[in-house]
């Protein structure tokens, strides 16, 4: 990340080196260990060396003017001053630095309590008196959507009430901090991924989008981050920063690793990481690069988003492949768009496409009225006059699938299947929310020619395009094209249509991995 940031300051100030100007402001508003600013102030205490030639100096020069750092909890501003300072008291008689008269220093802490809204009012008796009084339930932090459930802590535990994020003026609350006078040329740290919102069972909701758009707001030279990369296509809550985000012009990399284990080893965060750099006054075109493992590192320079998609083509691979589906099947080059009449997931249902929730168990044996309900752990019998909705799908055939995707465990593996086996569904079937619904279709034959075609590699690789994540809603199927339903479909087939090279689908055998008629 340092690495990117040198260079781009390099290109925008006439191959300047970034670590040899005095005056250059760095932030971390989120530090843990200090790892962001520690490695800065090696960097600057090398490059200032002929502008400040005496090392004690130059270095105190470096921790009191130009590194700042926000910590995330009391513990991490102590580990990131003993970090930076090699103290944890920035005044203290082991610190690096000279000239400091707080044990702050530039490293800043204090506790923030979060501020709850909405929920739910009710009266309940007071245990002590049996008078009636008024609490509120189910709230959550008008800030960062932390649920009051978990997170309305005592003294002696940590709030996660982050002070960068709990704030209507981020420039006021800098100059709080800092003073009045500071403004910052680089913005740059890995911030917190996620709290507990106090959903249904392990609830969780991003809140890293809100240190971006926090960050944004000082108006720094560069900004880079790094953050899981759901964000490309989905998320909870991530819609207007994905759309903030694609359509920014000063996004100008991005370095997305397919795994997070590369970036965080160990680390078994699905769907992979990316850090990105933001050049406030060099808007443009985005250069974007994709790492896995041994895999070759590919780079492009494109934009975030492409005409006619509401989300980030991931691979630099993929958006040629794509681009060749929908010239076969639009006759036009400039969109990615598929029009209405043309699009798969017009046939793929909603959540609960039947009414019935993924915990509903039909009967064991079968009454007279009843029809067959594929289920969590299998099948069972339902009265067809209690459905609650669907009723036009009942007779028809038509193919189930998983809506949620099969797992690779902790971390992100290539190939695998995309999406949960489908299989076929008789006339007269219904599912529970544990699948969805595709059709329906007038005849067998269309049915199975409609799960040849989910079975193909080719189609699978387009549902990955538009999925986050291992839930496979409808919206996943934007990419995929509908076909003729008269005949089995295959991938040879598929290429020959599309016209694939044969790199291309090397790459496409690389993601995604076969699935057989019997899996």
């Amino acid at each position: 990340m340092l690495d990117t940031l040198a260079a781009a300051w390099a290109d925008a100030n006439d191959g300047a080196d970034i670590w040899a100007n005095p005056d250059v402001t760095f932030l971390d508003p989120f530090t843990k260990s200090g790892v962001f600013l520690r490695e800065i102030v090696r960097r600057l205490t090398d490059g200032l060396i002929l502008t400040i030639p005496d090392l004690t100096e130059r270095v105190d020069h470096i921790l009191t003017h130009q590194v700042f750092g926000i910590g995330i909890t009391q513990l991490t501003a102590l580990l990131a001053r003993r970090s930076v300072y090699c103290s944890k008291f920035a005044n203290g008689p082991h610190s690096i630095a000279r000239s400091f008269t707080t044990e702050d220093g530039n490293i800043w802490f204090e506790r923030t309590e979060h501020t709850w809204g909405g929920g739910k009012r009710e009266f309940r008796a007071d245990p002590l008196t049996s008078e009636e009084v008024a609490v509120y339930t189910n709230r959550k932090c008008i800030y960062c959507g932390a649920g009051e459930d978990d997170y309305a802590r005592g003294d002696d535990l940590e709030t996660h009430a982050y002070a960068f994020i709990h704030t209507d003026d981020i420039k006021a609350r800098i100059a709080e901090l800092f003073g009045d006078t500071m403004q910052f040329d680089v913005i740059i740290g890995n911030p917190p991924y996620q709290l507990s919102d106090g959903g249904h069972g392990t609830s969780a909701a991003p809140i890293y989008q809100l240190f971006v758009e926090q960050a944004k707001k000082l108006d720094p030279r560069f900004l880079s981050m790094i953050v899981p990369s759901r964000w490309f296509a989905g998320g909870k809550g991530l819609d207007e920063f994905r759309e903030s985000m694609l359509t920014d012009s000063r996004v100008r990399a991005i370095n997305d690793y397919l795994s997070a284990s590369d970036v965080f080893p160990g680390v078994g965060l699905k769907g992979g990481v990316c850090y990105f750099l933001w050049d406030r006054d060099h808007p443009g075109l985005c250069e974007v690069t994709t790492h896995f493992k041994d895999w070759p590192t590919t780079t492009a320079t494109r934009s975030l988003l492409e005409p006619g998609a509401d989300v980030f083509i991931r691979f630099n691979e993929a958006l040629s492949i794509l681009r060749k589906v929908i010239a076969v099947e639009t006759g036009q080059e400039h969109s990615l768009a598929l029009p209405e009449s043309k699009r798969f997931e017009r046939l793929v249902s909603s959540r609960k496409p039947f009414g019935f929730e993924t915990t509903f168990k039909g009967r064991a044996s079968k009454a007279p009225g009843d029809v067959l309900i594929y289920q969590n752990g299998g099948t069972g019998y339902v009265d067809r006059a209690s459905i609650p909705s669907g009723a036009h799908l009942i007779d028809g055939w038509k193919v189930y699938v998983g809506r949620a995707a099969p797992g690779t465990g902790n971390k992100d593996t290539y190939p695998h299947r995309i999406i949960s086996t489908p299989f076929l569904g008789e006339s007269g079937s219904i599912s529970s929310e544990t699948y969805l619904c595709i059709g329906t279709f007038d005849t067998r034959g269309e049915a199975e020619s409609a799960l040849s075609y989910l079975r193909c590699r080719l189609t699978r690789f387009l549902i990955l395009l538009h999925k986050p994540s291992q839930d496979t809603t409808r919206k996943v199927y934007a990419f995929v094209p509908t076909q003729d339903w008269t005949r089995d479909w295959n991938d040879h087939d598929l290429y020959e249509k599309y016209g694939l090279s044969e790199d291309e689908i090397d790459f496409v055998e690389r993601i995604v991995r076969p699935m057989e008629a019997d899996e």
